[in-house]
């Protein structure tokens, strides 16, 4: 097993001649923005100085949306693609340029890339056979890794008689036959269906139990990425925005983008509050409320110095509460069972909430139809306070 560690790694894909001849510019000329990524003299930067170190049998897991450099980042760590900048050690060995069989990791892909013709068991065992291993210990290693799968009924079958997760079991299978010092999976459950999903998440999770490998998850979908990472890395427009536990992320974003990013449904963002001192302490206006923020949230501002200023507010919607402070009036009321989301007007502007059914008598659920009045407020722990010209968290 082993660890990573990649010292700023940066990805460019150069202009071909004619784009070349396009984007030549003068001296001084600042760099080009298109698409959400830095259009240099060199070419387009997908994933700008890509930091990170990634300890033995860690589960990381690259989130964000299409774009961003994660699937990028992650073919250069198997090979697939060419480091532009920077270095990648697998262990102690810097292996830039190392063939990617050579650097022994393995890579689950999202279209599950199983041969067609082979059963699954021989799906299993080529990468073994290509290695000469006997075939004794191939036969060990490929029911192993079934038995751990629950695919040993399925090893005589080809792939076209599996359903989708069965396929994703056989190609996960094949990968850890090998016993890879590394385990690289790019999106591998987003062709299943919801349910789907959810069970291979749990299986993902059991399988890292039971295997001592280091893995590196990509996925746009951020319930992956919380419930399956020790650590998240956040990316936006090739640029790591945040690094952390799922819990890290969740509680303290760093800026205005991880704050949406993370959370379903998303974090609400007014942008009409203030910053203010009452008696010495944080607080932030909102309309016609201020609420005063909680004993850590004091410290981390007085630490920064912060002063009084127009800030942007994000409150989630899970954290919002009924009672008399902001009016507002419901849209949308959509019954989730233990609880009921509102999509509330307010103060000109959409705000969801998430109320919880739980202590609420029939008649109180009924009452929050589309078109009723309502009174919510927010505690002063779950506020979060971000610049309003930079978009940091301004506890950070």
């Amino acid at each position: 097993m082993a660890s990573l560690t990649l010292k700023n790694i940066k990805k460019i894909y150069p202009f071909n001649g004619d784009d070349a001849k396009k984007k030549k510019k003068k001296k001084g000329d600042e760099p080009e923005k298109k698409t959400n990524l830095q259009i240099t003299d060199k070419g387009v930067v997908a994933v700008q100085e890509f930091s990170l170190e990634i300890a033995d049998k860690e589960f990381i897991v690259l989130v964000g949306p299409s774009g961003c450099g994660k699937s990028t980042t992650l073919r250069m760590i198997a090979g697939l693609e060419e480091i532009s900048e920077g270095e990648l050690y697998i262990g102690d060995r810097l292996v830039n340029d190392v063939a990617p069989k050579d650097r022994d990791i393995a890579m689950v892909f999202q279209n599950y890339a199983l041969y067609p013709h082979m059963t699954v068991y021989e799906n299993m065992a080529f990468a073994l056979k290509l290695r000469h291993t006997p075939k004794d210990e191939i036969d060990k290693k490929v029911k192993e890794a079934a038995e751990i799968l629950d695919i040993t009924q399925y090893l005589g079958r080809k792939p076209k008689a599996l359903s989708g997760g069965q396929r994703q079991r056989v190609a996960i299978g094949r990968a850890i036959v090998r016993a890879p010092q590394v385990m690289l999976m790019d999106e591998p459950l987003s062709n299943l269906d919801a349910k789907l999903r959810n069970q291979m998440r749990a299986e993902i999770i059991k399988l890292r139990e039971r295997i001592n490998t280091t893995f590196i998850y990509v996925t746009h979908d951020q319930t992956e990425a919380m419930t399956l990472g020790d650590r998240i890395v956040i990316m936006k427009d090739g640029f790591i925005q945040q690094i952390g536990t799922p819990q890290e992320v969740f509680n303290h974003p760093y800026n205005l983008f991880v704050a949406t990013f993370i959370g379903t449904p998303q974090m609400n963002m007014f942008d009409n509050a203030k910053l203010v001192k009452v008696d010495g302490k944080y607080a932030v206006q909102l309309d016609k409320i201020t609420v005063t923020l909680s004993d850590e949230k004091q410290k981390k501002l007085a630490a920064n110095n912060v002063a009084e200023q127009d800030v942007v507010l994000g409150v989630r919607p899970e954290h919002i509460e009924l009672a008399p402070g902001l009016d507002g009036k419901v849209d949308v009321s959509e019954m989730m069972g233990s609880s009921v989301h509102l999509h509330v007007t307010s103060m000109g502007r959409d705000v969801v909430m998430v109320v919880s059914t739980m202590n609420m008598t029939g008649a109180e659920v009924a009452a929050l139809t589309n078109g009723s009045k309502v009174n919510f407020t927010f505690p002063g722990h779950v506020c979060h306070v971000f610049n309003k010209e930079t978009g940091i968290n301004l506890e950070a």
